[in-house]
């Protein structure tokens, strides 16, 4: 998922897509401890994911830049 995509999405969104990858990043290690995973590239795709998502929560945080205004 690119960086352009994310800041597209809301603060609740992106919170949780950051679960969801999460769950999916434990998923892939257990498949690899069993050695039972098909794409093992996988693994670090979600980690970059997951580390782009913090990235972006984190500027919102810090004020860096501006979260997109959720719908109501």
């Amino acid at each position: 998922m690119k960086a352009a995509e994310l800041r597209q999405m809301t603060i609740a969104d992106l919170k949780a897509q950051l679960e969801e990858l999460k769950d999916e990043l434990a998923n892939l290690r257990i498949q690899k401890a069993m050695h039972q995973i098909q794409n093992p590239n996988r693994i670090r795709e979600v980690k970059r994911d997951i580390a782009r998502i913090k990235t972006i929560l984190r500027e919102y945080e810090l004020g860096i830049s501006k979260p997109l205004e959720e719908t109501k």
